[in-house]
């Protein structure tokens, strides 16, 4: 987001350069990366543990913002799947756990779906339904992929919280809020979606994507870990699988190489180590064998 209200609440702008910190209103919970999060794999204990100390922290600071400042958490939000913060998939029993804990202390519950939703997953149509088929979101945000490239998005609301925006007595008015024109676009992308069996897609090549890569992660100890759901895949480089120390220059020169060849990807993640893989819904599984060749016979040049 660009406004202040938003970035306030999105360390991936405030803790950038030229970001004002974090709003002393505003607590960051860490992020439930099981590969190179504060509680990681290789420790001896299962993802289910390592989902509960995740959720923990957020009990923690919960705790201390009563004790400390005397304050409730009014929401907690965080993507389904974490995109930027490098294509982490979360234990299955984290964001239940965590809703449950925000809800008991009074808050609401937000699932950004902007660049993971409308089926990019495969089995489902929201990211947050892979986690539980009843985990429920108070407000979901969604966007991107709702239009293909047209400017829209959507926020989808609970009866309750959709009451308590009218409570306050002012009228809501936006000038392009509704307008046919997008509204026309954004059917039509579902349409697409239904027609074309893109979600089908989405299972299909994403797990081709998954085994391949991790096939070549055998070859090249540079792979670290290789993580997805559906058409979203993250592929983490390392120095060093023992320490996992990112490998961030390896992956500025692999993204420079397969510009080269016409292949156009993304580093995300804090250290840009992570090649992400969130390619268009229409992904074929011929695109993805020759991503899949190109990428390998980079590697075997570095």
């Amino acid at each position: 987001g660009h406004v202040v209200s938003l970035i306030d609440i999105s360390p991936y702008k405030f803790d950038k350069p030229g970001g004002a910190g974090c709003p002393e209103h505003t607590w960051v919970a860490p992020v439930p990366d099981i590969y190179r999060g504060k509680h990681r794999t290789g420790s001896g204990e299962s993802e289910e543990e390592l989902g509960l100390k995740y959720a923990k922290d957020v009990d923690d600071i919960i705790e201390k913002m009563g004790t400390q400042h005397g304050r409730k958490p009014a929401a907690f939000i965080a993507e389904s799947l974490q995109s930027c913060g490098g294509q982490v998939i979360f234990p299955d029993n984290y964001l239940p756990e965590v809703y449950k804990s925000v809800r008991a202390a009074g808050g609401i519950v937000i699932a950004d779906e902007v660049q993971v939703g409308f089926g990019r997953v495969g089995t489902h149509m929201w990211a947050f339904q892979t986690y539980d088929e009843g985990l429920v979101p108070d407000i979901v945000t969604m966007g991107k992929p709702m239009g293909n490239g047209h400017p829209i998005a959507a926020v989808f609301t609970t009866p309750e919280v959709a009451k308590s925006f009218g409570k306050t007595g002012i009228e809501y008015f936006n000038t392009y809020g509704g307008n046919p024109v997008s509204c026309a676009i954004g059917n039509a992308v579902l349409d697409v979606i239904e027609k074309e069996k893109l979600m089908e897609n989405a299972i299909k090549v994403g797990a081709y994507l998954l085994e391949e890569f991790k096939k070549m992660a055998t070859k090249y100890e540079c792979i670290g870990d290789v993580r997805g759901r559906g058409l979203f895949v993250g592929i983490d480089l390392v120095k060093d699988r023992e320490s996992r120390e990112p490998a961030s220059e390896l992956a500025k020169t692999i993204l420079t190489r397969l510009k080269y060849k016409h292949i156009l990807i993304q580093l995300d993640g804090p250290s840009s180590n992570v090649i992400k893989l969130k390619p268009p819904m229409v992904f074929s599984l011929e695109n993805a064998k020759h991503l899949v060749e190109n990428v390998d016979l980079v590697l075997a040049e570095l």
